[in-house]
């Protein structure tokens, strides 16, 4: 009799564990999914501004797990097959894209860069997650002409979309001494609270009312 006690309380356990299985799995998820600036390239990992985005939200205890898929070099064409795969694996409430400079430095088309920036967006909403776009633009050394037409790209498909915009990710960063590295174009460990300083007030609201939905 105690034997069978004992069973049918393990199997109530496991019952209790089954459904709490779920709830666990469903915590809320920003993926950054971006190049080299949220990458840490050239800065201590633990002072990148992904890294400071974990640590205020975990101050503020909202509970929310960030998952920092960028890579260094990451292109518009690369994000967009990494893409499927990441939003399978992590299931993201909310997806940070953070793409397009590397393209523009190379001098991609940008119909190109607009049309894969486009997909990404659409394949996020597909999945009933939200996307945040970040701006991003190039040196004017690249003529007037190119470069209008990639800074165009964000504010286009902002407007297209309804998608949040972060409109210039170096913003107060890419003109200031001290805080871009020598080659120009990656900001320095300085430089790192202004990037989160930059994307919170588009951020901050996505994670409320997500946490609040």
């Amino acid at each position: 009799m105690h034997t069978i006690s004992l069973y049918v309380r393990s199997i109530a356990l496991s019952a209790l564990l089954l459904i709490a299985l779920p709830v666990l799995a469903s915590q809320n998820t920003v993926l950054v999914l971006g190049d080299s600036l949220s990458a840490a390239y050239g800065v201590p990992s633990e002072t990148a501004w992904v890294e400071l985005l974990r640590d205020r939200i975990e101050s503020q205890d909202l509970d929310w797990t960030v998952v920092n898929a960028s890579i260094s070099g990451e292109t518009t064409d690369g994000g967009l097959r990494r893409l499927p795969g990441l939003l399978e694996a992590h299931d993201p409430t909310i997806v940070v894209i953070e793409l397009g400079g590397n393209d523009g430095l190379r001098g991609f088309p940008p119909n190109v860069i607009e049309s894969n920036l486009a997909n990404m967006i659409e394949q996020v909403r597909d999945t009933g997650a939200t996307p945040l776009l970040v701006g991003m633009q190039i040196p004017p050394n690249y003529g007037q002409r190119y470069t209008t037409m990639f800074a165009d790209i964000f504010p286009t498909l902002s407007d297209r979309y309804n998608t949040v915009l972060v409109p210039f990710f170096l913003d107060g960063i890419y003109d200031q001494d001290g805080l871009m590295q020598g080659d120009g174009i990656h900001p320095t460990e300085e430089a790192q609270p202004r990037l989160l300083d930059n994307i919170w007030p588009k951020l901050e609201p996505l994670l409320n009312n997500q946490a609040s939905s």
